[in-house]
C-alpha cells in the first residue's frame, strides 16, 4: 500500500475550477516533482492536501487513514499535519527571531517539547543544512538561499513523514539556488519523501524519481523521471519540454 493515496482532488475559486480530479500515489522514499506552467494548480494541489487551503471534494489516504479533503474536522487536520511539514517559497520566517528560535518554534509551540531539548535538536538541524555558525543571526542578517534552509531545517525538525516544498527556490537569486538544492538533495539520498512544486528541471530530473505533469488544473502525465524526460507520452508535455529548453538555451 501506497504512503499516501490522493483520490479525484477538485477545486474552483468562484467560476474557475482550478483542480479537476487530481490523483496521485506516494511510496515511502519518493522524489515527487510536480511541473507544469504557472497557473496549472500546482501550488493549489500541495495546498489542498496540507489543508493551506479546503478542497472542495477529493480524498487522501495517509498511513492507511482515509480521510475526506471537503470536510476535514480540526481535529483530524492537527493529526496529520503532525505527520507533514511545508516549506513555502518566501520562507514564512519570523522576522523577530533568530535562525535557531524560528527552528525550534514547531517543538516548543507545536509539540510543547521542553525548551532546552528544542534548542538541542533545532542546533542539530542547523548543522545538518550547513548554518550552524548563523544560529543566532536574524533572517535580516542572512541572504535568501540561507533563509530557506533555515526553513528547511525547521520543517526537519519535527520529524514529518513527509515534506511538501512550494517552489522553494523560485524567489531565490540564481546564483543561491543551488546551495538550497543541495540540500534537498542530500535529504532525498538519506531516503525523505518529498513532494515538491518546482520549476528546476535539472531537480526533476536528476533528484525526483517521479514526475506529475500538470496543466489547466488536470494531471496530464504521470511518470518516471527517466521515463517522462526521455519519452513523454502527451504533445503538450513535450511542447511544455522544448520550451523550457528553449529558455534556458536562449
Amino acid at each position: 500500500m501506497s504512503m499516501i493515496e490522493i483520490k479525484n482532488v477538485n477545486k474552483s475559486f468562484g467560476p474557475n475550477h482550478v483542480l479537476i480530479d487530481v490523483d496521485l500515489d506516494v511510496e515511502k522514499g519518493d522524489v515527487v516533482a510536480i511541473l507544469g506552467p504557472s497557473g496549472s494548480g500546482k501550488t493549489t494541489f500541495l495546498r489542498c492536501i496540507n489543508f493551506l487551503e479546503r478542497a472542495d471534494s477529493g480524498s487522501l489516504t495517509f498511513d492507511g487513514v482515509t480521510y475526506d479533503l471537503g470536510h476535514m474536522k480540526h481535529k483530524e487536520i492537527g493529526a496529520l499535519r503532525k505527520k507533514t511539514a511545508f516549506v513555502f517559497q518566501n520562507y514564512n520566517l519570523f522576522a523577530n527571531k533568530t535562525a535557531i528560535q524560528n527552528v525550534m518554534l514547531g517543538l516548543t509551540v507545536g509539540r510543547k517539547v521542553p525548551k532546552e531539548e528544542a534548542r538541542e535538536k533545532a542546533m542539530k538541524m542547523l548543522e545538518k543544512v550547513g548554518l550552524s555558525d548563523r544560529a543566532n543571526h536574524y533572517p535580516i542578517q542572512l541572504s535568501g538561499g540561507q533563509q530557506q534552509r533555515v526553513a528547511i531545517a525547521r520543517a526537519l525538525c519535527t520529524d514529518p513523514e513527509i515534506i511538501y516544498f512550494d517552489e522553494p527556490t523560485s524567489a531565490l537569486d540564481p546564483e543561491l539556488i543551488g546551495e538550497v538544492l543541495t540540500v534537498m538533495k542530500q535529504l532525498a539520498q538519506e531516503g525523505m519523501t518529498m513532494l515538491v512544486v518546482t520549476h528546476e528541471l535539472n531537480f526533476a530530473k536528476n533528484v525526483s524519481n517521479k514526475i506529475l505533469f500538470m496543466d489547466g488544473g488536470r494531471v496530464l502525465e504521470k511518470a518516471s523521471s527517466k521515463e517522462f524526460f526521455e519519452n513523454p507520452k502527451e504533445e503538450r508535455t513535450r511542447e511544455f519540454l522544448r520550451n523550457i529548453n528553449s529558455q534556458h538555451d536562449a
